[in-house]
């Protein structure tokens, strides 16, 4: 059994096994409805994962953008003029927070 709150609708907002304040009624555990709740709930936190996971590639991907610059085997005038202009706004924003030494995690033993 599942404790549940709806809005005015009907639709699910809140799917617990504890009764809560403000719950609105119940639900059987084996119900369609429930099964479609918590799979869609699997979903959204697949989804917030993958973003989080976007989110470090960025970082990842703009280091090693910058690693190959510094080394010579990019130029950043061989990218299209968009990607050079994301790298230059991106770059006076770490400049203004202090550089990449700022940036790192105190958890992170580098930047890759």
């Amino acid at each position: 059994m599942f404790y549940v709150q709806r809005d005015a609708q009907g639709l699910l907002l809140r799917v617990e096994t504890q009764a809560f304040d403000g719950m609105s009624g119940e639900m059987a555990a084996d119900s369609q409805e429930a099964q479609d709740w918590f799979a869609n709930r699997q979903l959204e936190s697949s989804l917030q994962q993958l973003q989080q996971s976007d989110l470090d590639m960025i970082r990842v991907l703009d280091d090693l953008i910058n690693v190959l610059i510094s080394k010579g085997v990019l130029r950043i005038t061989d990218l299209p003029e968009a990607a050079q202009a994301k790298l230059v706004g991106r770059s006076k924003a770490r400049d203004s927070l202090g550089g990449l030494h700022r940036l790192i995690n105190e958890d992170e033993g580098g930047l890759i």
